[in-house]
């Protein structure tokens, strides 16, 4: 019996929403679901939350190191925000890959934006909507993680985010978890199977037309 499993290039697989909305619940569903699905792991000048691990939920450095990475191209992308720098270091990026994983980023639209830049056809871009601001807003409280101070900043950069709902290639309301989740994850398996990252189907489909023009006998 001949494998069907072909050879084919990575997808840098990116999640982008308002804080609150959704995409870092989705994006541990899919982890937990998918093992050829491995997340890229920030980089950031933020302080540590309880729970947090140096790593695990980001690589935690001080703001020189952060410019010193900057500086020597270590990014694929960075961004500013909320007060901290945030950025996907290369190098990890290609060794997953390498290892014939896909790679997932939980970022927002500006690093999605440059990562496009830099990769172009191997990113796909999702973004997720909230149902309605009030929920969203709703959502931010519920979590218990932030003082109002912070979850007004939240709200106030909602707007700006949501307008770049356009430089993405899906976009999805999230009104309900599970099946958000379950619309990202065909998104992801169809991106899987393009004929563009098929590396391995042109030898395979030269293999089949020879084959089929070298006699052959029928039982």
């Amino acid at each position: 019996m001949v494998s069907s499993k072909l050879k084919r290039r990575g997808v840098l697989f990116v999640l982008s929403s308002p804080s609150g909305a959704g995409k870092s619940t989705i994006a541990r569903k899919l982890l937990a679901a998918d093992d050829q699905l491995k997340l890229s792991v920030s980089a950031t000048t933020r302080p540590m939350r309880p729970g947090e691990i140096d790593g695990v939920d980001y690589h935690f450095v001080d703001l020189q190191r952060f410019k010193d990475m900057v500086g020597d191209g270590e990014f694929l992308e960075w961004a500013h925000v909320f007060d901290h720098r945030y950025g996907s270091p290369r190098q990890p990026i290609f060794d997953m890959l390498e290892d014939g994983c896909d790679v997932l980023f939980d970022i927002d639209w500006q690093g999605a934006q440059q990562l496009f830049q830099q990769a172009g056809g191997d990113v796909v871009r999702v973004f997720i909507l909230p149902p309605s601001i009030e929920e969203l807003g709703r959502r931010l409280r519920s979590r218990g993680t932030d003082n109002p101070e912070v979850i007004a900043s939240r709200m106030a950069r909602a707007a700006s985010e949501i307008s770049h709902w356009d430089g993405y290639d899906y976009v999805l309301i999230n009104d309900d978890v599970d099946r958000c989740y379950g619309q990202v994850l065909h998104i992801l398996q169809a991106e899987r199977l393009k004929r563009s990252r098929q590396t391995g189907l042109i030898g395979f489909a030269r293999k089949l037309v020879t084959n089929a023009q070298t006699p052959w006998e029928t039982e």
